[in-house]
């Protein structure tokens, strides 16, 4: 096996193996998310095991989901934006380290650097209340490879400066129903963002895998198509750039 390898497990949950290390962004791992169901396989035991590092990109539910962190070992490391610390020691997280873009972690033989992210950070009132948090992206260095998460963002004008040349950009090109709020990249804007920092290798997430119950049968287009339209896109902006387009649950070598 490569030693530098992607998985896109669903959403913005990708699994970024480097030089031995594994890294999970994100994590959503179960079926159903209050009116969103999961579409494609569930992510198996194997996806949250042996984790070196959990990156969390921001507060709202379905990129900070407790029950789904409750599959991951609570010795972890989370490296989680400014604000989210006391929400995560409360559920039960002993080593939880909160960055600020432009910050910078070492662990485990990983570099992990976070940058800023075009997004709101406030969480929907919930049981667990309603804290406000920065958004963060994370550029991630090891092996000799840097990958690029974005989590969820809009274009940024230090997009260039903070995230540099990188082996892979996990970009996200869509949400989890019919349409976009702000805050958010659509196919079309994801690609003008692989134009602008250059990857060799673009990879879509945030698609094909929450979806409100009922809404496949009048929308199933946006279920499915806005990665294959970041494609076409980014072939037109940036032929240069390598897109490689992952069902949920795959992956692929560096």
């Amino acid at each position: 096996m490569s030693d530098a390898r992607i998985t896109y497990v669903g959403h913005a949950t990708t699994l970024i193996e480097l030089g031995g290390r594994r890294l999970l962004t994100d994590p959503l791992l179960r079926k159903r998310l209050g009116h969103l169901q999961r579409h494609g396989p569930e992510p198996t035991a194997a996806t949250s095991a042996d984790l070196d590092a959990v990156l969390i990109s921001h507060l709202h539910l379905d990129h900070l989901d407790p029950p789904s962190l409750e599959r991951i070992d609570h010795h972890t490391e989370l490296i989680v934006p400014a604000g989210a610390r006391s929400m995560l020691r409360r559920l039960g997280f002993k080593r939880v380290f909160e960055v600020v873009a432009g910050d910078e972690i070492r662990t485990r033989g990983v570099r992990v650097v976070a940058t800023h992210a075009e997004h709101s950070g406030r969480r929907r009132p919930s049981r667990m209340g309603g804290p406000e948090a920065d958004t963060i992206g994370f550029v991630i260095e090891a092996g000799g490879r840097r990958v690029y998460f974005a989590g969820d963002t809009d274009h940024f004008p230090e997009m260039e400066d903070q995230i540099g040349t990188t082996d892979a950009a996990l970009l996200p090109v869509w949400g989890w129903g019919p349409t976009l709020g702000t805050g958010h990249l659509d196919p079309r804007a994801a690609a003008e963002v692989a134009a602008r920092l250059r990857p060799a290798v673009a990879i879509p997430i945030h698609w094909g895998t929450f979806f409100p119950v009922g809404m496949k049968r009048i929308r199933p287009d946006r279920l499915t198509a806005p990665p294959h339209e970041f494609a076409r896109y980014t072939g037109e902006l940036a032929p240069d750039v390598e897109v490689r387009v992952l069902e949920p649950g795959d992956s692929t070598d560096l």
